[in-house]
């Protein structure tokens, strides 16, 4: 598989319903209150970064190249952030919260990456 622009789009896109349809389910199908704020910050931090993504072929089509470094980084961090709250919503051990900080440093990661290639996007003349 070739991690192309097209590639990362339709990851964002699907992580994007995903995210739309967990926190459809916290806010009417969950009866449990744990539960039901795990699904909801995890679908919160997976639709913020599957935005993040998609704003980063805006950053590569206005110059920043470096920006296709960061959409591996939102979305594995989607996959451990957001999975892991939202395994342990459905049951799975609590033990497996302690993979959820991995997420969130992959979150930062492709924030910082960002900002970093950002500087490549050319400066308006004074």
């Amino acid at each position: 598989m070739a991690w192309t622009r097209r590639t990362w789009m339709t990851l964002a896109a699907v992580g994007g319903f995903i995210a739309v349809a967990v926190g459809a389910f916290a806010a009417h199908g969950v009866a449990d209150p744990q539960a039901k704020e795990w699904l909801k910050t995890g679908a919160q931090y997976g639709f913020m970064h599957t935005m993040a993504t998609f704003a980063c072929a805006t950053f590569m089509n206005i110059g920043a190249k470096r920006a296709r470094l960061a959409p591996a980084f939102f979305l594995s961090g989607v996959v451990f952030f957001s999975g892991s709250l939202y395994a342990m919503a459905f049951g799975a051990p609590r033990w497996l919260g302690a993979i959820t900080p991995i997420g969130g440093v992959l979150f930062l990661i492709g924030w910082a990456i960002l900002a970093w290639a950002a500087r490549d996007v050319d400066q308006p003349a004074a």
